[in-house]
Parts: C-alpha cells; structure tokens; sequence
C-alpha cells in the first residue's frame, strides 16, 4: 500500500501494481477508504486499486460543500491529475451515487459501475436502529456524537449488518474524525441528488455497463427495492444471501469475487 499526499482536498490510497488496470473505490457516507480493506488485497492481485477518502471523512480534511456533484468533481480531478481515462469504478452504499454522479459528469472517465448497496432512492430506507436514530439526529446527536467510543462505534456499524464480523481498527479510527455537523451536510448532499432522480434512473440514461450488488439481508435498505435494478439496460443485480450493508465486511471472498469476475 502507497499512501499518497491529498489531491483535491482528498487523501488517496494505492495498492497493487501501477502497471495493472486500475480500478477506483469510493466509500459511503462518514466512512473511509478503510471500507474496501477486508477486499483490497484480492483485488489489488490484479488491478492498481485507487482508494480514497473523501472530503471531512477518514483522513482528509473538510470542505466547503458536499453535495455528491461537488465530491463527483473533485474525483475527477485526481483522475484528471493521474491521467486515468475509461476506467471501472466501484462505489459503496452512498460512494455509488458519487460514482454515478462522476460518469453522468465525465462519461469519458468510466468505463463501468460497480455499485454496493447502494440504495434506489431515500424511498427504499428502512425504519433504522435506535443507536443510530439517537446518533444522527438531534436532541442527542449533536452532544453524543463527539464522545463516541470505539464500542459505540462498532455498535453503530453492526446495525447495518447482519453476521458477526470483526470491524477493522482502522476503520472505526476513521470514523471518528468526521464531525456531526459534517456528517449531516453529507446526508443532505444525498438527499438531494437521488430526490432530484433516482439511481436507477441515472443508469437507465448512462447506459454503462453496471453491476449491483446487494445484501439480501440488507437492514438499512430494503432488500426488494433492489429489483427495480434488474430492469435497466445493460445492469447485471446481484444479491447476497444472509448479506447486510456491508458485504466487503460480511462476506468479502464472495464480493471480491463478484467484482473480479465482472472487471474480467
């Protein structure tokens, strides 16, 4: 792994040979490139995988806007800055909608999606755990959040998952350095972009080569609303049996393997 200075106001991660294809990771909201940690290695065997923190996440700095165009733009510009062109991007949960956003702004840019439980629209999001109903809206929010402990944390991802896992160190540190107030600005970002025009109907206008994946167990999304997926052109669904929200922490062979076979 080279960790590199930030670009655009972004720390960026690379692994693997800078001779292979490369291949470019996007996290979801308030987490980090440590996300794609439990998969990187399988990938990285294969492809110069490009990870990123994106602004007031993991270990990059604020920013003055996050709407998911602003942090699609800013993507661009570290492609632009290593001269990548017509390349596989993957995104997560929330890091899909950035990945959209990026081959709708640069289609040049992408060759492909690969998009991991990311939601159709703030339609398909489910009733959410007490912790994280307490952590992310007020009264409570704003005065627990900056005294979150590990344990809180950890607690806070499992509710999005469905197996025991244990959660990477890196990833629960990362997440602590995003401010509440950051954090909200990031939700609103998301909010806005998928009422403007759902996921699937973004594709349907890309008509980019796209894999979904899915938890079939998927506690923040509903698992159904997936389907509306299966029906765009040149998007291949697939679900993963007793998988939650976060399937490179859940079930990271399986998922190593879908993305694998699909960049083949």
């Amino acid at each position: 792994m080279i960790d590199r200075e930030l670009s655009h106001g972004m720390r960026v991660v690379h692994d693997g040979s800078p001779a292979a294809a490369p291949l470019l990771l996007i996290h979801g909201s308030g987490a980090s490139s440590a996300t794609w940690s439990p998969v990187v290695e399988a990938l990285a065997e294969r492809h110069h995988v490009i990870r990123v923190d994106l602004p007031g996440c993991g270990q990059s700095p604020p920013a003055s806007s996050y709407g998911v165009p602003d942090q699609a733009h800013r993507v661009a510009g570290l492609l632009d800055d290593l001269g990548l062109r017509n390349i596989p991007v993957a995104g997560h949960s929330s890091g899909g909608w950035v990945a959209t956003s990026l081959a709708e702004q640069r289609p040049e840019l992408v060759a492909s999606l690969m998009l991991i439980s990311t939601a159709t629209g703030l339609d398909a999001l489910q009733p959410q755990p007490l912790i994280l109903r307490t952590l992310l809206a007020p009264p409570l929010g704003p005065l627990l959040w900056p005294r979150r402990s590990d344990v809180m944390i950890r607690k806070g991802i499992r509710a999005t998952m469905v197996r025991p896992v244990d959660i990477p160190d890196d990833a629960v540190a990362d997440l602590k350095n995003i401010t509440y107030r950051t954090f909200r600005k990031v939700l609103a970002g998301n909010g806005a972009y998928v009422r403007e025009r759902s996921t699937p109907e973004r594709l349907a206008r890309l008509g980019l080569p796209t894999l979904v994946v899915f938890g079939a167990a998927d506690p923040r999304y509903y698992p159904a609303s997936a389907q509306r997926y299966a029906g765009v052109r040149n998007t291949r669904l697939e679900m993963l049996a007793g998988v939650g929200h976060v399937p490179m922490f859940e079930a990271p062979e399986a998922t190593a393997k879908l993305l694998l076979d699909y960049l083949d």
